[in-house]
């Protein structure tokens, strides 16, 4: 009995020092990391364009995010312009974007299209014609990469009709593309899509009418294809651009934020009621926080 008592008391005493080993050992720490989404610059000489959007580089160099991801529309326009007023502002751009401090990963929008406009006079076979310009300056018009546990998606959200106009939509390569990628992808990792064109927006249903339809140049056309894409996997945000307002949808567990404008309106002032900015996100394992980062340009007459 004295012996059965005894080996109780070891027993005791070993689950005791096994519990308290297991409960001091340090938690892993999730991860934690910045990033900022800057959309719709609309760089330019003109309008003193130049100076605000490297205001606003001060503002993020300052802040110091892993890195930016940038919305399209970086340009003020290369769909209706001749070819040496788009390669100059492009030109521009990738100049002026050297100023940031952090890897910078771009996303295309509808104003990075060379030539689609009739008005243009660009021919169809140059070489840098649609988005050839984007891609031969820029890089790959969608693509991937991952940053301490998440997983980034840019995707190019524009089709050119044919008939001097766009539309949103992801075309059968890329979905093709989405689904090879999320093959690859634990369903458990944080995913995030970056793209100009919006998925989901109350835009139209704010300022025109409650019951009004959005326009196909306004969101992306087969958005619910796409977003369909994604169950099974662990999508937390989408960073849209395209409307220079702020605006977060959460629905279905996933936040669809439109980011606002670099430019505001066209650097002009504030767009509505949205002034010069761009979006802040702070991240901490899966989850994360944001804001919009008015970073106090003043417009110059």
């Amino acid at each position: 009995m004295k012996n059965l008592f005894l080996n109780l008391s070891k027993l005791i005493v070993l689950i005791s020092i096994i519990i308290l080993t297991v409960s001091c050992k340090k938690k892993e720490k999730p991860e934690k990391f910045s990033f900022a989404f800057i959309t719709d610059i609309h760089l330019q000489p003109e309008n003193n364009a130049v100076e605000g959007f490297l205001k606003a580089v001060d503002t993020l160099n300052d802040l110091k995010p892993d890195f930016v991801i940038t919305g399209g529309d970086l340009i003020m326009d290369a769909l209706a312009q001749r070819y040496s007023r788009a390669d100059s502002l492009y030109t521009l751009y990738i100049e002026t974007v050297k100023a940031l401090k952090m890897p910078v990963y771009n996303a295309m929008g509808n104003h990075e299209i060379y030539g689609i406009y009739s008005r243009s006079g660009a021919d169809p076979e140059h070489p840098d014609y649609g988005e050839k310009m984007f891609e031969n300056r820029i890089g790959k018009s969608y693509y991937s990469f991952e940053h301490k546990g998440w997983k980034f998606m840019i995707l190019n959200s524009i089709e050119d009709t044919g008939r001097d106009s766009y539309i949103g939509l992801i075309d059968n390569d890329q979905i093709e593309w989405i689904k090879d990628e999320l093959q690859k992808t634990d369903p458990s990792i944080p995913v995030a899509i970056i793209t100009h064109i919006p998925f989901i927006t109350a835009n139209t249903q704010k300022y025109q009418g409650t019951t009004l339809p959005n326009d196909s140049s306004l969101v992306i056309s087969n958005g619910k294809e796409v977003l369909d894409l994604f169950e099974g996997h662990n999508l937390k945000l989408v960073l849209q651009g395209h409307l220079h307002l702020v605006e977060d949808i959460f629905i279905d567990d996933i936040h669809f934020i439109t980011g606002g404008a670099i430019c505001a309106a066209w650097w002009r002032g504030p767009y509505r009621s949205d002034e010069e900015g761009f979006v802040l996100v702070r991240v901490k394992g899966s989850e994360f926080d944001w804001e919009f980062v008015d970073y106090k340009w003043e417009v110059k007459q």
